[in-house]
């Protein structure tokens, strides 16, 4: 009886159960195949899990059956002090292999679950970093990230305890039933006929449940949301003073969640009285019949002590069958969730017979009528018929109003993306037709805001050359101006810099994001106002570096300072994703033109200054 009400309450916890961004609902468990072929790989533990399941079944269907021997025996005033005492050694005996099989069984399912999830994690990763960036635009690195956790921690439960449980009662149900028959046939009808009652209430009240906890679920998902965006933005509610407002909105958001938990919780207490009442009422009839059996001379008292244990057992078997079909069914979601992004194909994929790069590297890059569109915003060319011969070792500056199409052409010639319309060109060979990897071979980037990882400061600057030494590590830090603050870090180069760089300020982030570029020594150069995150004196150290870096190398720069591209051999100037003008700095001021009129802008402003 301990054991059903404990099913019960099994039933009840695991229907709320469901994670905060829930997988898609499946309809069947086709999904699962995949979480079947990484488990697959690893047979020995499969094989010795089955065989302490099956163990630890017939241990458990063993012990009702020497309690009917002792009580039979033992308390029937039959059996002498020897006899006695083998019976309970024989059950003791039934009890350790019981235990053991237990610790061999949890040990070997989760040492599979655990290790599918990794291999799984692993290939997703694996082939995310495969994705190009257009795939980020339509699918939320937020939601992919929930999917790595929430989704493959539903598949370690699958298979680390649920598929466990299955077979251990579908083993215990059946060997049960057969014991029961054994026992007492005509009890055991009346068993089997009973058992559909208690579980029809379960498996409706079941589903009612587990549809409002995912409702529940969303509820407390939506109080960790409110209070990232809130925590996350919490000067400007201070400067603006919004604190009572938020407090109010929270409010509104956390009497949503109790309500949606209200309705759960009557639900389950609804749930909870029909099954105590059909399964304590159930086994009461069946104890009822069976003293009268008793009574009758025509089973044993031992007998009935067993069928009633043993009947609890199927029961309970059965009762967590319903539990575990959900949780296969919200197993199967998680499946199909990862599999999606397994089955991912990267937009921007090597040829079959890649065209090789010349070498050396000349350093040319050449756009010839690129229409480009983003896909997220199909409707707005972010490049139009735009063409542009760029010449070895030439700095080249593009200037012009947000969104004029600066960024998209970085992105273009990295091949983060490929253009609708038009060819661009890397020392001749088209980059379509050359390795993505071999092309960004010859690329240094340096971004806007440097960007750093959760790691020391050696990994973060020898991350575009990792085979480099410190003393070449030393000398790109030098000429970026990074040397004396890397020199005053606890300890040195082995300091772990925080994530994202948090224990770095921010201009001495973007110095070392200059030092990593310096570092990788790459043909072309890629700036976008890589110094606008330093100081006055900072940015004159490092402009001078960046002058002797880009001799003898192509460079691009993206300015919205203008003052910073005067010394370009040429600036074309963009504008709504077309050439507005081109020509260098005194040319294009004595256009009278936009250039013209940004650069009277910028530096007025910096006269009034």
């Amino acid at each position: 009886m301990a054991h059903m009400d404990g099913q019960i309450s099994n039933e009840l916890d695991a229907s709320q159960a469901e994670p905060a961004d829930k997988p898609r609902k499946a309809r069947s468990l086709a999904p699962l195949r995949m979480v079947y072929r990484e488990a697959a790989k690893y047979p020995r533990q499969i094989g010795l899990a089955l065989l302490a399941l099956t163990i630890t079944a017939a241990a458990t269907l063993a012990i009702p059956w020497r309690f009917k021997v002792i009580i039979d025996e033992a308390f029937g005033g039959t059996a002498g002090v020897e006899e006695i005492g083998h019976a309970f050694q024989y059950l003791l005996m039934i009890v350790v292999i019981l235990g053991f099989g237990t610790a061999l069984r949890y040990y070997f399912v989760s040492w599979i679950g655990e290790r599918v999830v990794a291999d799984i994690r692993l290939r997703v990763q694996r082939n995310l970093l495969r994705l190009s960036p257009g795939f980020y635009e339509e699918n939320s690195p937020k939601e992919i990230s929930s999917r790595m956790t929430s989704d493959t921690a539903i598949i370690e439960t699958v298979v680390g305890s649920t598929v466990s449980i299955a077979l251990r009662n579908i083993l215990t149900g059946i060997g049960g039933i057969i014991v029961l028959l054994y026992l007492a046939p005509n009890l055991t009808l009346g068993l089997l006929i009973g058992i559909p009652l208690i579980l029809a209430p379960i498996i409706y009240f079941g589903r009612k449940i587990r549809a409002i906890s995912r409702t529940s679920q969303d509820r407390v998902a939506d109080v960790g949301a409110y209070v990232s965006e809130v925590l996350s933005a919490m000067k400007i509610v201070q400067s603006f003073g919004q604190q009572e407002r938020e407090s109010e909105r929270f409010g509104g958001v956390v009497e949503r969640t109790f309500e949606t938990a209200r309705k759960r919780i009557v639900l389950r207490a609804m749930m909870t009285s029909i099954v105590i009442v059909l399964v304590f009422g159930g086994i009461t009839m069946v104890m009822w019949r069976g003293a009268i059996a008793v009574s009758e001379g025509l089973i044993s008292g031992g007998t009935i002590a067993a069928f009633v244990l043993t009947g609890g057992l199927v029961a309970g078997a059965f009762g967590a069958l319903t539990e575990v079909y959900g949780d296969l069914l919200r197993g199967a979601g998680a499946a199909s969730r990862l599999a999606e992004l397994l089955e991912a194909k990267p937009d921007i994929a090597a040829p079959e017979r890649p065209e090789q790069l010349p070498e050396p590297p000349r350093g040319s890059l050449s756009f010839r009528n690129v229409t480009f569109r983003y896909p997220a915003r199909p409707e707005t060319p972010a490049l139009k018929d735009f063409t542009l011969e760029i010449e070895p070792g030439e700095t080249v500056a593009i200037v012009g109003p947000s969104g004029a199409g600066k960024s998209t052409i970085f992105q273009l010639v990295e091949r983060f993306y490929d253009p609708q319309l038009g060819t661009i060109r890397l020392d001749g060979v088209p980059l379509t037709k050359a390795d993505p990897a071999d092309l960004r071979q010859r690329l240094a980037f340096v971004p806007q805001d440097g960007v750093l990882f959760s790691a020391n400061a050696r990994d973060n600057l020898r991350y575009g050359k990792w085979d480099a030494g410190d003393e070449d590590i030393w000398e790109a830090a030098r000429a970026a101006n990074a040397e004396s603050f890397l020199q005053e870090l606890p300890d040195g180069l082995d300091t772990y810099l925080g994530e994202g760089g948090t224990q770095l300020s921010g201009g001495q982030q973007q110095r070392v994001a200059i030092a990593r570029a310096l570092l990788r020594d790459a043909p072309i150069l890629l700036l976008d106002e890589a110094t606008s995150a330093l100081d006055a004196e900072s940015e004159q150290l490092v402009q001078r570096a960046l002058e002797a870096l880009m001799q003898d190398r192509t460079t691009l720069v993206i300015a919205h300072r203008l003052a910073t591209v005067r010394k370009a051999d040429r600036i074309i100037v963009l504008d709504g994703g077309e050439i507005a003008e081109q020509g260098t700095h005194a040319e294009l001021s004595a256009a009278g033109g936009l250039y013209s009129r940004l650069a009277a802008l910028q530096f007025a402003a910096t006269e009034a200054a």
